[in-house]
């Protein structure tokens, strides 16, 4: 199983040869596994991705700990900030912390799923909601053409659970199945999509399809301990000039000491003596 997150975008026409389509264009990764959970450990197996970025001032705290702990540099001004698990049977040996996904797991032709937060729209009527008829605007009907009509029976003096009204409209989960992914960008990070998708714009989508989950590895690691050797030779070399610097201060205090202080007031008082008695 292949899976990654996105933002959607909005829709495009893509021409093949002489037909041409309606795609939905959707920024997707790259994303960071920040989290492997086993069945052993939290009873079902799964992989967190994180995408997005947002300014580290307004993360908090054990969310950055958590991010630490999967190797993500969280000191720069923007960091992960949508959090998403993707069920699966198994958890591959090759999967590690800090490994990044990109569009280049999908192809097009690809038949994926893709699961989103569908259009808030507020409060509706049963017509929009519900897709009711309503009444026929005849001679006498005043008002009803919208009306939800009769509710049920008066006798249980309730109204029944589940009963179609009126209500808040849009917001929900949605999950589409049977997609098609006509185009993939990998410069952009963009995949084009058939048909519309779930959700408003800027909004964020689920993506996920059969096949195998392509990983890129964790990459200046390298360059990571290059560094961390050349900080640790800087300070081996402030320690042993400091040690040098403490030595060289302790062989003047013991020239310094007490003995050799006495003998040279007694020397410097006998000086003053003899030059008295020469001017007598």
């Amino acid at each position: 199983m292949k899976f990654i997150i996105g933002k959607k975008q909005e829709m495009t026409q893509i021409w093949q040869g002489d037909q041409v389509i309606a795609v939905t264009k959707v920024l997707a990764g790259p994303c960071r596994i920040t989290q492997l959970k086993t069945e052993e450990k939290d009873g079902y197996n799964a992989v967190q991705l994180g995408f997005g970025e947002r300014k580290t001032k307004n993360i908090n705290k054990p969310q950055k700990m958590h991010l630490k702990k999967a190797g993500v540099n969280i000191d720069n001004k923007t960091t992960l900030h949508n959090l998403r698990e993707f069920r699966v049977e198994e958890v591959n040996t090759d999967i590690e912390l800090g490994n990044v996904v990109k569009v280049d797991t999908f192809e097009a032709g690809d038949k994926i799923q893709i699961t989103g937060t569908s259009k808030g729209k507020g409060f509706q009527g049963v017509v929009k909601r519900h897709g009711f008829k309503g009444t026929n605007e005849q001679h006498g009907n005043k008002d009803q053409s919208r009306m939800p009509g009769s509710i049920g029976a008066t006798g249980p003096a309730h109204v029944f659970k589940g009963t179609r009204m009126g209500g808040r409209t849009g917001g929900d989960k949605v999950t589409m199945r049977t997609l098609e992914i006509v185009q993939v960008d990998q410069e952009n990070n963009i995949l084009y999509i058939k048909g519309g998708i779930p959700g408003a714009r800027n909004g964020l989508v689920l993506i996920a399809g059969e096949g195998e989950l392509k990983i890129t590895k964790q990459e200046k690691k390298e360059e990571v301990k290059k560094e961390e050797t050349i900080a640790e030779k800087d300070k081996s070399a402030q320690s042993t000039s400091g040690a040098a610097d403490e030595s060289l201060t302790r062989d003047a205090k013991e020239a310094t000491t007490p003995k050799e202080v006495e003998k040279e007031v007694i020397e410097a008082k006998e000086k003053v003596d003899a030059k008295k008695e020469e001017s007598k």
